[in-house]
């Protein structure tokens, strides 16, 4: 009679495990060479949703190329660095399009700094593809300084306009160079 309680217990566990288990979906039979993979099912639905990215050819048998240029193709990168090759620089972040200067003081004026933010919208030659911001910080005490963004579009269109200008000469310079080589 002891032995009862543990065997109805037993009796109880087998049967719930069962349960459990006769619960549970398992997979349809099938051939598994017609059947879709789960993991392929996914990476298709991302990258149909631009969710993902693949090592190699695309999912959907596209097989695209990417195309990367490195900082030295851009002639718009490389003209900007030739431009305010004077100033120091803080940040230069290629992929993310930017350039901060340090703060440049010129000999003439002792009192008076100026930064460049120069952020590249598009790597087309165009006088949109930039945005140039320049602030100006006026010391009258080492503690005392005020900084203001310069909103003088003069100083803006001319460091723009060198920029596209050297740009332009470089582009056609390397064109010229490609033709050169292909004869």
């Amino acid at each position: 009679m002891q032995n009862l309680p543990k065997s109805l217990i037993g009796i109880l566990y087998l049967f719930s495990a069962l349960f459990i288990l006769s619960s549970c979906k398992l997979p349809k039979p099938g051939d598994a060479r017609t059947m879709e993979m789960e993991g392929e099912v996914r990476a298709r639905k991302n990258l149909e949703e631009g969710k993902g990215f693949s090592f190699k050819k695309n999912v959907m048998g596209g097989g695209k190329k990417t195309s990367y240029e490195f900082s030295t193709s851009n002639p718009l990168w490389r003209a900007t660095f030739d431009v305010i090759d004077f100033m120091p620089l803080v940040t230069v972040d290629y992929s993310g399009g930017m350039i901060v200067t340090d703060w440049y003081t010129d000999s003439n004026t002792a009192n008076d700094s100026l930064k460049f933010t120069i952020r590249f919208l598009s790597n087309e030659i165009r006088a949109d593809s930039l945005k140039i911001i320049i602030h100006r910080k006026t010391c009258k005490a080492q503690s005392n300084c005020i900084i203001k963004k310069i909103t003088s579009a003069k100083l803006e269109d001319t460091i723009r306009s060198d920029i596209i200008r050297k740009a332009a000469l470089l582009d056609a310079t390397s064109k010229d160079t490609k033709n050169k080589k292909k004869n």
